[in-house]
């Protein structure tokens, strides 16, 4: 019993914060890299692993990321303000 009750405190403490994506900070691409994002997705779909693969250096979460955030209407008024801001 003891060991159950260490074992619980153990899976407890591991539990990780899931970070939400209203959260996230814009991903810079390059337009070379937002151009190749584009062709591949038609091309595989959502295999972001591959797509990174094609692209040094960016990983596929921050691809995934990127896509979601360049395609969902949830950024899409965080997108507008930040372009105004940098203007």
């Amino acid at each position: 019993m003891d060991k159950r009750r260490r074992k619980q405190a153990k899976t407890s403490s591991c539990y990780s914060e899931e970070v939400s994506s209203i959260e996230w900070e814009f991903i810079k691409m390059s337009e070379q890299e937002e151009d190749l994002i584009c062709r591949m997705y038609k091309l595989v779909g959502d295999r972001w692993a591959l797509i990174a693969g094609r692209i040094p250096g960016r990983k596929a979460e921050e691809i995934e990321r990127f896509w979601i955030m360049r395609h969902e209407e949830v950024f899409a008024s965080k997108r507008r303000e930040l372009k105004r801001h940098n203007s």
